[in-house]
């Protein structure tokens, strides 16, 4: 626990310095600004299309980041020798992981928190804005992407060797889970017969954290006949109290399936120098 502190505490500090941080911090402040003055007509309750935009926009911006700001993280550690000093002390794996993403998480939470809060404030001063609950929803769904994608980053950390080389699995991975996965997911369904496209829609769905979380938060808002007819068991399924224990522990599931894998990753390229 004291290493798990210790690498935490410093992956914070080291996140706050990083200039990359307050440039994320300075672009998710202008367009949370931006949706406020597009949200001219009063206050916005439930899913509309003043959050629908910003939940896209929310969606092509926080997961690119996290990647981007995650694998640096850890390839960078190897450019610089510090991941070949961690070799010559008793620090496990997990405290260092662990610690890495818990650090890291807490960065990208609280940048998005002051956007948050700064848009908030501004919503306050003006007669448009978000309603509390859809507000805090919004919150939600972004603290969603950060966690998930995040733990994506350290599998893409341990795999690349450069930061180089982990920027091109980052926008490979971000093209394929956000911009790509629509069109890709179409084109598999259509090749299928009938009765097989439910069921593999589920495990598409299962495969891309984005998608499930996207479907459960328009759902949370209210507007769970926007996903379309094959979703409809979901969202009557998310509205039931076992619905949001699921969500919860497919989340926390997929978080920790992928730091186990990025260990493993890691022990497995240490063990081959």
């Amino acid at each position: 626990m004291n290493h798990f502190t210790t690498i935490m505490k410093r992956e914070l500090k080291v996140g706050f310095r990083n200039p990359w941080a307050y440039s994320f911090l300075a672009l998710f402040v202008v367009f949370m600004l931006s949706m406020l003055l597009i949200n001219q007509q009063g206050y916005t309750s439930g899913y509309s299309g003043v959050t629908g935009m910003l939940m896209n926009l929310m969606l092509y911006l926080l997961p690119i980041i996290t990647l981007m700001l995650g694998a640096f993280s850890i390839t960078g550690e190897k450019e610089d020798g510090s991941a070949a000093l961690l070799y010559t002390y008793r620090l496990s794996m997990s405290s260092w992981l662990g610690g890495k993403y818990i650090g890291l998480f807490l960065v990208l939470l609280t940048i998005t928190t002051i956007g948050f809060s700064i848009s908030g404030a501004a919503s306050s001063l003006s007669s448009s804005g978000f309603s509390p609950s859809a507000f805090l929803i919004l919150f939600l769904f972004s603290g969603l992407l950060i966690a998930t994608f995040l733990a994506i980053a350290m599998i893409i950390g341990a795999i690349a060797s450069t930061r180089w080389q982990a920027l091109t699995y980052v926008i490979g991975v971000w093209f394929f889970l956000i911009i790509g996965w629509s069109p890709i997911m179409i084109a598999l369904l259509g090749q299928l017969p009938y009765l097989w496209i439910k069921p593999m829609l589920t495990v598409l769905t299962f495969i891309n954290p984005a998608e499930w979380i996207r479907v459960y938060i328009i759902t949370a808002l209210g507007g769970g006949t926007i996903v379309g007819p094959e979703y409809y068991s979901w969202v009557t399924w998310m509205k039931d109290p076992s619905g949001h224990i699921a969500f919860v522990g497919l989340t926390f599931l997929y978080i920790l399936g992928c730091l186990s894998l990025a260990g493993w990753l890691w022990k497995r390229r240490r063990k081959r120098g």
